[in-house]
């Protein structure tokens, strides 16, 4: 049986970007992104998390780092020219970007909001992000993800000492 296309795989496909369709098992939901890594054998380093925030100017912006990392919302403020940014309810993730909690994806949200990828991930071979269900990761490029989801790289993560 052919596997169901996410908005995501659809995106993709329509942009003719080359793409491997990771799945694991996640029988309660979401997991967090390291036991994702784990799950599909990877370097957590490479595989990314989803996450949206919204700015004092009140627009959506995008920001994607590896699983294992926090976001610093200071630097990500800096980012996108605004005075701050903050983490939006998880209740109000399906109605922005058409997604749930855990099956997030940078790619084939309703809207294209502005998104900005850790610029680790030009480090990796190939990097993984959720194929925007619970239980799928799309792995491509870097710069093919990039592409994908018209993104710009910058310094994202807090320093974990």
């Amino acid at each position: 049986m052919a596997e169901k296309k996410t908005n995501a795989m659809r995106q993709l496909d329509k942009a003719k970007i080359a793409y491997t369709v990771h799945t694991y098992e996640a029988e309660d939901g979401a997991i967090d992104g390291v036991s994702v890594a784990l799950k599909c054998n990877e370097d957590p380093s490479c595989v990314y998390k989803t996450l949206v925030t919204q700015g004092a100017d009140h627009n959506y912006y995008v920001f994607v780092i590896p699983v294992a990392e926090e976001l610093d919302l200071k630097k990500c403020a800096v980012c996108a020219g605004v005075k701050s940014v903050e983490m939006i309810h998880v209740k109000d993730l399906l109605k922005i970007t058409g997604y749930i909690r855990g099956g997030c994806s940078p790619i084939g949200m309703k809207k294209q909001f502005r998104t900005f990828i850790d610029e680790r991930v030009l480090q990796c071979a190939a990097v993984l992000v959720s194929g925007g269900r619970i239980g799928t990761q799309v792995d491509m490029k870097p710069e093919d993800l990039l592409k994908a989801a018209s993104a710009e790289t910058a310094d994202l993560c807090r320093l974990i000492r």
